[in-house]
C-alpha cells in the first residue's frame, strides 16, 4: 500500500507566507505599495491585496515583495508549518 502524498495548494501557502511577514512587521498594503513605488514598481494598495489574498503573483512581484519586507530567510521548517496548518 502506497501512501499519498498530500496535494498543496501552493497559493495559500504564498498567500499566508507574505501576511505572516507583513503581520510580524505590522506593515499595511498601503506601505507595501510605496515601498514598491520605491523600486519603481507600481501596484496599487487594492492590487496588492488582491495578489496576495489569492496567491497569485509573478516570481519578480513575490521577490520583490520579500525585499521591500525585509525578510532575512524563508526557512523550511516555516513553510513545512504553513503546509501543515493548511490540511488542520
Amino acid at each position: 500500500m502506497t501512501q499519498q502524498t498530500p496535494v498543496i495548494d501552493y497559493r495559500e501557502l504564498i498567500s499566508r507566507l507574505i501576511k505572516s511577514e507583513m503581520s510580524k512587521r505590522k506593515i499595511r498594503y498601503e506601505d507595501l505599495s510605496q515601498s514598491l513605488a520605491a523600486l519603481g514598481t507600481k501596484q496599487s494598495s487594492a492590487n496588492l491585496r488582491n495578489k496576495i489574498n489569492r496567491g497569485i503573483m509573478g516570481a519578480d512581484l513575490f521577490i520583490q515583495l520579500i525585499l521591500v519586507l525585509n525578510v532575512k530567510q524563508i526557512d523550511r521548517e516555516s513553510i513545512l508549518d504553513i503546509v501543515s496548518s493548511l490540511h488542520d
